[in-house]
């Protein structure tokens, strides 16, 4: 089961666990995009805001068995100080990363327990580690959706549950253009300069985590561009 998987990491990562032998269900608000990619990897598609706790609870009644959960769904809006903050931007940064991984985690756990081998795997960012000008929203958020994953994965000890976080630094998505609103220039100049990480290779580390032996928990994983040395200090050409 992967959120956000209309695009970026998501769409990556379900391709990477479908060739590993998984049948995946994939949950994002484009069900078209989900659709086309379902029928490529011979998945699941089903329309999913984890925003939305109506949506949440529709979504996982379709889902009666899960193994593998990788919360990949969240995003950030806007580059203000804290002096100039949007609430409402603020608000869905929350809903969808913290509050999203809550709803989905809590409601599938029993199921992930009950396979005997589950595994809960949550995108976080280096922004869960860090704090940057203009951040704020962002990585409070990303702090947050972080603490949560790691209680986790005390509260559950002895049970045949393993929790993994992915910390990115700068993946080239469309997160910057969320993040500014769909002003894809604006996005672009974020990765000017360096060699950014890919969906893919971010995919391929969720993969590698996942088929680690049971008795294997890899519990956090930190990935950067080579270029990339913290959240807001890169090398640029």
């Amino acid at each position: 089961m992967v959120t956000g998987a209309s695009a970026g990491i998501g769409a990556a990562t379900a391709r990477v666990l479908a060739e590993d032998g998984f049948h995946v269900v994939l949950g994002a608000r484009r069900l078209d995009r989900l659709t086309a990619l379902a029928d490529e990897i011979d998945g699941t598609p089903i329309s999913l805001d984890v925003t939305d706790a109506e949506s949440v609870e529709a979504f996982v009644t379709r889902v009666p068995e899960c193994r593998v959960l990788v919360n990949n769904a969240g995003g950030a809006r806007g580059l203000e100080r804290v002096d100039a903050a949007d609430e409402d931007d603020w608000r869905w940064m929350w809903e969808a990363n913290v509050l999203g991984t809550l709803r989905l985690t809590k409601a599938l756990l029993p199921r992930l327990i009950a396979s005997g081998d589950g595994h809960v795997v949550t995108v976080t960012s280096v922004a869960a580690t860090e704090i940057y000008d203009g951040g704020a929203g962002y990585t409070s958020a990303k702090h947050a959706q972080s603490a949560l994953h790691r209680t986790l994965r005390g509260e559950h000890l002895g049970d045949p549950v393993r929790f993994t976080e992915i910390l990115p630094g700068m993946v080239e998505t469309d997160f910057s253009v969320t993040r500014f609103g769909g002003d894809a220039d604006r996005a672009a100049k974020v990765y000017e300069g360096l060699t950014p990480l890919t969906a893919e290779d971010v995919a391929e580390v969720i993969g590698f985590a996942v088929g680690r032996p049971w008795h294997v928990n890899l519990d956090q994983i930190v990935m950067k561009p080579r270029a990339q040395a913290s959240a807001s200090r890169a090398h640029r050409e």
